[in-house]
């Protein structure tokens, strides 16, 4: 994974770049369980004190994105490190070239914020699961399945509990993550809202403000 090689600013840094499948025009994208793994491996990479260890990691990430003509690195933010998953084609001697992109939409950025303890991590990714998986025994299939890609984008995106969540950041998933990597059915999208409304019922807390 490559940390360096900093690309030029009309490379990778558009709120278009979190598609996860295929591109209208046929291009692939990184499919989502792979943005997942690559997510959670970057994660144990960062936080081992093993130096091997993490040269392990490191190579599973690559062998993971190079299995779909992928490359990352490591851009340094304000608010914090973001990993840039972006195809191997648009580098030219390590360096993103804007010619040599073709759709900046398939490209993906994980902000690597929250906790970064993978321990920690494990502990909240397996309690947001369980939160969906109660709203799935209590309400059905299609409100469990939109309740599992919310507890996907709350792990994964900001590690941490869906009852943490804020109202901005639940209308980033409701808007932006839901539509574009949730893949969700004709059933899932005419019942999302009333999906979160169940999700924070059962988790017992209020509903984040999220409609604008």
């Amino acid at each position: 994974m490559d940390t360096g090689g900093e690309a030029t600013s009309e490379g990778t840094g558009t709120d278009e770049e979190t598609s996860a499948g295929r591109t209208d025009a046929g291009a692939e994208t990184l499919p989502a369980d792979v943005v997942d793994d690559v997510e959670r491996l970057t994660r144990l990479e960062r936080s081992t004190r093993d130096d091997h260890e993490a040269a392990q990691y490191a190579e599973r990430v690559d062998d993971l994105l190079s299995a779909h003509g992928f490359t990352a690195r490591i851009r340094e933010d304000d608010g914090g490190d973001v990993l840039v998953c972006h195809p191997d084609s648009w580098l030219a001697d390590g360096v993103v070239h804007p010619g040599r992109i073709d759709d900046v939409s398939r490209a993906v950025e994980i902000p690597l914020e929250g906790t970064e303890d993978p321990d920690d991590w494990t502990t909240v990714d397996t309690h947001n699961r369980d939160l969906a998986s109660a709203v799935r025994e209590a309400h059905g299939d299609v409100h469990g399945a939109n309740a599992a890609a919310l507890a996907d984008f709350v792990s994964n995106h900001y590690a941490k509990e869906i009852e943490s969540l804020s109202g901005p950041e639940l209308r980033e998933f409701r808007e932006e993550y839901f539509v574009r990597n949730a893949w969700p059915s004709d059933r899932q999208r005419s019942a999302i809202d009333e999906s979160i409304r169940l999700v924070f019922e059962v988790a017992d807390v209020p509903v984040p403000e999220y409609d604008r």
